[in-house]
């Protein structure tokens, strides 16, 4: 078995009646009982209640109705996202058995577009690291490599997409987090621009830095996805009111003329000369469909890494408040007092890199740390925000590497923290701007583990990023590239 569809071809075949919409989701529960076992992609897996939705939507079709552009087709999504009919647990002990009363907007905006959910995601506990090793359940493993990471924090949705056991997820990316496992899966990751897409019914990390974004095989299906995640929602103050254009028809169109910057910043110490080389030949391909490339200088993005720890840690040590014991979420069965219950219910729920970047946060904004750090950090942020708005009245894209290296394998960064922290130095600053940018694959290393391109566009300019890696993955076959578990 092959595996399952992608998006547009699901979509088209389950409108058309060559394939049902059952038949669509039991390819894919098909495929994760083969596969799962080995990878550790799904924290919960609902096939009973998505085979459910899949006759809904097959009456529907049978009876003259449109069920919608992403008709019958089955999605994943990161243990972050609120839905009613599963746990939603990011992964942590502290909400193993919480499940929401509500749908997060992306997942109203999937289901009334005839999209199914079918699984949860495995993920870095809280979003909160670059690897998907710290889980509280489980290790994810990389479908190119069983003994490497599959990235983070939303490696589960990459890894699930890359063995072709749905035809795509949705992630948070917080600082890289969609785009950096993306990249070390050999799939496509879209991180909106900031406001693009509701963070209602989103698990709070930090909050002036998450953006749910999809995870596909390609750009036109990252294309057909956030066309329908995207809009304002009263119900989230960040979102914002700006005109959704038709990202599927903006793919085609020649990127004849097209300025894409690079920056020297991004080809420094640390980038494997792999990865340099897979990246500047997609410039080379850039530059032959008729592309200008020029450089550009992005001077405070070496400050970004230390500016993101500080704001980041800042924020979910305030949004991690709430998990007190009392609310909801775990609570110690014998506290002997209210101090206690607070204590140790969250010492026996929170992880050890949730617990580091609690106390960095608590610290950071802490009487007399504030001015000095978090106030500093939050100029800095300004700066590189202002870097970009300056890069990009010269050129209209901005290319560079995803990460500095290919997938590592487990356990090797895991007693490090910084350098764990770093594989996300390429990522980072975007999220502090609130720009869109994508990673797709664009090559494989000496030992057959995929190479990310990540293109950046200016603010609400994901039809341009979608653009360019929609040409590029039309002149190549890295994307149709399948892992060998996959291709079994």
């Amino acid at each position: 078995m092959s595996g399952v569809l992608n998006v547009a071809e699901t979509a088209r075949t389950v409108r058309s009646r060559k394939c049902s919409a059952r038949q669509a989701v039991q390819s894919a529960i098909n495929a994760i009982r083969d596969r799962e076992g080995r990878l550790k992609t799904f924290i919960s897996v609902s096939p009973d209640a998505a085979l459910k939705r899949a006759d809904e939507i097959d009456a529907a079709i049978a009876h003259g109705r449109d069920p919608g552009p992403l008709a019958g087709v089955p999605v994943a999504l990161k243990d972050n996202i609120c839905n009613r009919h599963a746990a939603t647990t990011c992964a942590s002990n502290i909400l193993r058995d919480f499940v929401p009363p509500y749908d997060a907007h992306v997942v109203e905006r999937l289901t009334a577009a005839g999209a199914i959910i079918l699984a949860k995601t495995n993920m870095d506990e809280f979003a909160m690291g670059s690897s998907t090793e710290n889980s509280g359940f489980f290790k994810t493993r990389n479908p190119w490599n069983e003994n490497c990471v599959p990235g983070g924090s939303s490696g589960g949705s990459t890894a699930a997409v890359a063995a072709r056991m749905i035809p795509a997820a949705f992630g948070s990316d917080t600082g890289g987090s969609i785009r950096q496992p993306a990249a070390l899966c050999g799939v496509t990751g879209l991180k909106p621009t900031y406001g693009r897409v509701s963070r209602y019914g989103l698990v709070a990390f930090g909050s002036s830095l998450d953006q749910i974004g999809p995870i596909t095989v390609d750009a036109r299906d990252a294309a057909l996805l956030l066309a329908v995640i995207a809009g304002r929602d009263p119900r989230d103050s960040t979102s914002v009111a700006e005109p959704v254009p038709d990202y599927v028809a903006a793919l085609d169109k020649p990127i004849h003329g097209l300025k894409i910057g690079i920056a020297a910043e991004y080809f420094g110490q640390g980038l494997d000369p792999q990865v340099e080389t897979a990246v500047r030949a997609a410039l080379d391909l850039f530059r032959a469909r008729g592309a200008e490339v020029r450089e550009i200088t992005l001077p405070h993005m070496k400050y970004a890494v230390a500016c993101y720890y500080v704001v980041a840690t800042a924020e979910a040590s305030s949004n991690l408040a709430r998990y007190d014991g009392v609310h909801y979420g775990h609570r110690t069965p014998v506290p002997s007092d209210l101090i206690d219950l607070y204590a140790r219910s969250r010492h026996e729920g929170f992880g050890a890199e949730v617990k580091r970047r609690i106390m960095l946060g608590t610290y950071v904004l802490s009487s007399g740390y504030y001015d000095a750090y978090y106030l500093k950090a939050l100029k800095v942020r300004t700066l590189i925000r202002r870097d970009f708005e300056r890069a990009f009245e010269s050129v209209d894209v901005i290319a560079s590497p995803v990460t500095p290296t290919t997938a590592f394998p487990i356990g090797e960064k895991s007693d490090d923290p910084l350098a764990m922290y770093l594989a996300d130095i390429y990522t980072i600053s975007a999220n502090l701007a609130g720009v869109p940018a994508i990673s797709i694959p664009c090559g494989f290393d000496a030992k057959r583990l995929p190479i990310g391109l990540q293109l950046t566009g200016p603010w609400f300019r994901e039809d341009r990023i979608l653009n360019l890696a929609h040409q590029f993955q039309s002149a190549t076959d890295h994307h149709t590239h399948r892992p060998p578990l996959a291709a079994a």
